[in-house]
């Protein structure tokens, strides 16, 4: 049985991540920015494995949903904003949103808009920064940083894990590999495509060993967006409407629930038990990835889009395709 001083520590410890996940604080500086580099300039990672023994890979992947609003409620000096709400498909649920968007692939006009709402993913790791570029950033107390790698670089790092020359998995403490995140600009975007293992094979440094001992391994399965209750997931299809219909956010509706980045939660609003935070830092979108996920283009039945529907505003297009789907 735990004593009195492992409970008090451990509702300590569980009440300070809250907090940090409702003021979407980033205190100790654990992910590492490698988006902050200058161009031609190349940062040197090297990947750890997860703490989960049962994760099969040294990464989890991440799934969110982008939703724009045209500015806040009641405040005409706010432009356009963005809301990042986890996509439930990443925990194998159905996603009330994509249930939505699925079937405007069917129609050549409503392919732009579905992109939109489409779900973006990103690759979690860990590890240590061997060469860092970026001046102004501080290694942690705890060196061991985490990485938000975007399906650009994700696909170099997989697709090298299939080469039958690398005998060792790159993460091997003895025997492992650097990574080299390489930054260039493709078309005035940031570009990562000529990132790159290191052929030659290190061990970790006594350095480093030291802090795996004194550390230890993160759990990235942590660090992922809270499961969404039945409530919660009430509250994003909501917004997805309203998003879609292009009304601006709502605070007083949504703000104990998901907000935009910087945004405080309205005075007098009741915070839900399963409030879902922002992630802290958001790395930008890679020009060759901006819908960088698996749409459903392989539809079958082609859709006749009738002629009344021929505006471009949202709430005809909302209302058409649910029309839709009502008659089918």
């Amino acid at each position: 049985m735990a004593s009195l001083a492992e409970i008090r520590a451990r509702i300590a410890a569980q009440e300070n991540k809250a907090q940090k996940g409702a003021s979407g604080a980033q205190s100790d500086n654990a992910i590492y920015p490698h988006w902050n580099m200058s161009e031609g300039t190349s940062a040197t990672v090297r990947f750890l494995p997860d703490a989960d023994s049962n994760n099969t890979f040294f990464w989890v992947e991440r799934q969110i949903i982008k939703l724009p609003f045209n500015g806040v409620k009641g405040d005409p000096n706010t432009k356009q904003i963005q809301v990042q709400v986890p996509c439930v498909e990443m925990y194998g649920d159905n996603c009330p949103v994509l249930a939505e968007v699925r079937p405007w692939y069917k129609d050549e006009t409503l392919k732009e808009l579905a992109n939109k709402y489409w779900k973006k993913r990103s690759y979690l790791f860990q590890g240590f920064v061997r060469t860092n570029p970026i001046g102004d950033d501080t290694t942690p107390a705890n060196p061991i940083r985490r990485f938000i790698i975007s399906p650009q670089i994700f696909t170099i790092i997989k697709s090298s894990l299939m080469d039958p020359e690398m005998e060792e998995l790159p993460t091997d403490y003895m025997r492992g590999l650097d990574f080299n995140i390489k930054k260039t600009t493709k078309g005035g975007y940031a570009d990562y495509s000529t990132s790159n293992w290191s052929r030659k094979e290190s061990a970790l440094t006594e350095v480093e060993q030291a802090a795996l001992e004194a550390h230890g391994l993160f759990n990235l399965a942590d660090f992922l967006p809270k499961k969404p209750s039945e409530a919660e997931l009430r509250i994003i299809k909501e917004m997805f409407e309203a998003s879609v219909d292009g009304r601006p956010y709502d605070p007083d509706k949504w703000g104990a629930y998901y907000r935009p980045y910087g945004l405080e939660m309205p005075q007098g609003v009741a915070q839900p038990a399963t409030q879902t935070s922002q992630p802290a830092v958001q790395a930008p979108a890679v020009a060759s990835s901006n819908v960088d996920e698996d749409p459903p283009f392989d539809t079958n039945e082609p859709v006749v889009v009738p002629k009344t529907t021929s505006s471009d505003k949202a709430q005809d297009i909302l209302a058409m395709i649910r029309a839709r789907q009502n008659k089918a």
